[in-house]
């Protein structure tokens, strides 16, 4: 019996006159957009954690959702179940790719073997599920914040021992994104920071940090995977400070204990919003360090303090993700996962659909936009007009390294006071929104 019996068959493109809610009107996977199709480019992912085994519980209320896969006492069974589940999903959805948390998958068991039982079984069970259905994992990770073992952060912990059963915790997480053929692996810190300073050694849980994810890298090296390893920006939450609260911390913890070679980044909106920036500018400055890897598609409420993990629906957002990811030849090896979740009031599971639809046709309006800016040029133009000047004389000695404070000193009292020049701000909104509107 299917999970989702109002989707008969895969979401088909409809266009955008269609009036049918479980049908895209923009998304058309197999549409050449600047030489790749729209699937190519997007590689859109779906989350196991909040669209399978989330609950709608918050701070405030009970679980709302009703999830039918859900419902067998037995864990195991459960597990089994919202595989099934899943795997409907994925296909009906006509998605590539999926992402999980290690104990999202299976259950965690009485110690700590029977937990890794539990993954094995499910693992291989979703091997066969993505050799029947050709979906690919994206990537996997550890969840390693959830237990109450993890109160006081997982790899930065005080106590030892809690840091080696998060590392072996990775370990198997790790095998088991290998064995199912994952092209990455993530590492979201969840818990690892700090609510005061009083009772934390800030500088020795940052080396315990870089030390499990050097550990991590060693072991991938021994079992074969070769997968890219990510880090995820998370500001805040849960705790006052994350040590890779935002995408300027993450590169430069990585530069400091020697892992830019191993890791890019993993960014989100909603974290971005968390740290008081744009995703423009978190995408912007992982893409000039080379280190932009992977993208959680989701949008926050500007309204609100915590991460709220909204489907990004807002075309402007979407055009300027694009637009930062075409401008560095488009994704290599992450994807868009749908980091997001159903709201409590959308309980029953055919939101699921409603919402992935819309966020899918959000990214696919985006991409259109973003590439039609690209082929008009004149944002490229202006910004090469801007800068012209470093390619003079004076700029590029500068740029160099051949001109000295001296030298500037000299340039100064033989030309006249700088021309000021307008930055064009209102201009250039205008100019997006040409193709925007």
């Amino acid at each position: 019996m299917p999970y989702f019996p109002e989707v008969a068959s895969p979401i088909a493109y409809e266009g955008p006159s269609s009036k049918n809610p479980l049908a895209f009107k923009r998304y058309d996977a197999g549409k050449s957009i600047g030489g790749k199709t729209m699937a190519e480019h997007l590689r859109f992912a779906v989350c196991y954690w909040h669209t399978f085994v989330g609950t709608g519980q918050d701070p405030f209320g009970a679980p709302t959702l009703v999830r039918p896969w859900m419902s067998d006492p037995d864990p195991m069974r459960r597990a089994f179940d919202t595989l099934d589940a899943a795997f409907e999903f994925f296909t009906k959805l006509g998605v590539g790719f999926w992402c999980f948390h290690d104990r999202d998958l299976a259950p965690e068991g009485a110690d700590f073997a029977e937990s890794c039982r539990n993954l094995e079984r499910l693992v291989a069970a979703a091997k066969v599920k993505q050799q029947e259905t050709g979906v690919r994992l994206l990537w996997g990770t550890a969840n390693l914040f959830s237990h109450p073992r993890y109160q006081a952060g997982a790899a930065t912990n005080p106590d030892p021992h809690v840091f080696a059963y998060a590392a072996a915790q990775v370990k198997h997480a790790l095998e088991a994104t290998h064995e199912l053929g994952g092209l990455g692996y993530t590492f979201w810190g969840g818990r690892e920071g700090y609510e005061t300073l009083w009772n934390t050694d800030m500088k020795r849980e940052r080396e315990h940090f870089a030390r499990l994810l050097h550990m991590a890298v060693d072991h991938a090296r021994q079992i074969g995977f070769t997968g890219q390893f990510y880090i995820e920006p998370k500001p805040k939450e849960p705790t006052k400070h994350q040590y890779d609260s935002d995408v300027a911390a993450c590169l430069n913890f990585l530069r400091e204990f020697d892992l830019m070679d191993h890791l890019k980044l993993n960014i989100e909106t909603n974290h971005a919003t968390l740290a008081g920036h744009t995703i423009q500018h978190e995408l912007r400055a992982a893409r000039e360090a080379g280190a932009l890897g992977s993208i959680d598609a989701n949008a926050g409420d500007e309204l609100l303090g915590w991460d709220t993990d909204q489907f990004p629906t807002n075309v402007y957002l979407t055009a300027t993700i694009m637009l930062e990811l075409l401008a560095m030849g488009g994704f290599r090896t992450g994807g868009l996962n749908f980091d997001a979740k159903v709201r409590r009031q959308s309980h029953e599971p055919v939101d699921l659909f409603h919402a992935h639809i819309g966020g899918m046709d959000a990214f696919a309006k985006g991409l259109e936009i973003a590439q039609a800016i690209r082929d008009d040029g004149r944002l490229d133009r202006f910004m090469a007009d801007r800068y012209a000047g470093w390619s003079g004389d004076l700029g590029r000695s500068v740029a160099e390294g051949r001109a000295s404070l001296d030298d500037c000193d000299a340039y100064v009292r033989s030309n006249a006071e700088p021309v000021r020049h307008s930055g064009r701000q209102e201009f250039l909104e205008n100019l997006i929104n040409e193709f925007v509107l």
